[in-house]
């Protein structure tokens, strides 16, 4: 009789999601091989590729230390992928990572180690954006740096740029026990904006968080595959997500401290797509008039009217006559 097996302990949990990503694959795994650890898990997630991509994380499987490679036999989006990948983790942490994205060697420890010293639910981090052969750099709208500061504290104020806005899951590295209450998994299904529900109910609900200056994950734009290049009907999932934000900030004890905020930001992301609504397809283009007009009209009104009001002449114009259009009783719904 050997001896007793020894469970082994993680102490952190990559989730990594890839669709359709071989050109892109081998360089995000190379950077997983250069943050391996005995004590870390990379849960590669296939959302059933349909090119070489599959035959890249097989092999992974077998040579990257820490790789377990889960199928979907169906594909489900960025949220469900995700998911899957957290309802098999095991990690005392629990970060992400995109299947065309990479980070610098040693970065994990590095996270592990500003999430340990400050003792906090979450830390969120600065990141490098890869657009060709530009790189920029791009940081947590929070001053306060290394600090344990209270999540809810970092959504306002409601006319600028905050925690709230930087949603990528991404860029940070979350505790366990975020994870088994629920915090941190996505909405299912949603295709766009899956970060923007998810980023507001980790800042309404956990208790503590810290921004930290690391600089350690390359974020790839500019994909041809990307959603963000794609004009097409999955874009419009914005409405379902933000919706959801809206909903689930109306039944928040502070309601009246936070909606604000939310609802100008729904705005903001609808101006924007009206105002390029031209890289949609023209059917696309003409549903997002009808669902963002609907949209409007779903809105707190008294809330609207302050958001529309404290927003630059252009953006207010544009929704203003938006929230004035006819719509037939079919419309209303998203």
């Amino acid at each position: 009789m050997g001896p007793p097996s020894v469970t082994r302990v993680v102490k952190l949990s990559v989730v990594v999601p890839f669709y359709n990503v071989q050109t892109y694959a081998p360089e995000t795994l190379r950077s997983l091989r250069a943050n391996a650890r005995d004590d870390f898990e990379f849960l590669l997630v296939d959302d059933c590729s349909s090119d070489g991509t599959l035959e890249i994380l097989e092999r992974a499987e077998r040579e990257l230390p820490g790789a377990i490679l889960l199928r979907h036999e169906r594909n489900g989006g960025l949220a469900t992928a995700r998911n899957t990948g957290l309802d098999a983790s095991r990690g005392e942490y629990v970060t992400f990572l995109d299947g065309d994205d990479w980070v610098a060697p040693g970065f994990y420890e590095q996270l592990i180690g500003a999430a340990e010293g400050l003792g906090v639910d979450f830390v969120r981090t600065d990141h490098v954006q890869f657009t060709g052969k530009a790189r920029t750099i791009h940081r947590v709208p929070v001053g306060r740096r290394d600090e344990v500061l209270k999540p809810r504290d970092a959504i306002l104020p409601f006319d600028r740029s905050t925690s709230v806005d930087y949603a990528y899951a991404w860029a940070g590295i979350y505790h366990r026990r975020l994870v088994d209450q629920g915090l941190v998994h996505f909405t299912d299904g949603l295709r766009t904006a899956e970060d923007r529900p998810w980023i507001w109910r980790l800042h309404r609900e956990a208790e503590s968080f810290a921004a930290v200056s690391l600089l350690g994950i390359f974020y790839r734009r500019g994909v041809a595959s990307s959603l963000t290049q794609i004009g097409d009907v999955r874009q419009l999932d914005f409405i379902r997500a933000f919706d959801q934000v809206v909903e689930e900030t109306a039944k928040d004890p502070e309601a009246d401290r936070f909606l604000l905020k939310a609802v100008r930001t729904y705005c903001a992301i609808i101006s924007h797509h009206l105002g390029s609504v031209e890289r949609f397809e023209p059917s696309v283009a003409r549903k997002l008039r009808s669902m963002s007009a609907a949209a409007l009209k779903r809105m707190p009104q008294d809330v609207l009217n302050q958001a529309l009001d404290s927003m630059d002449l252009e953006r207010s114009v544009r929704l203003r006559r938006l929230r004035r259009r006819p719509m037939s009783a079919g419309k209303v719904a998203a």
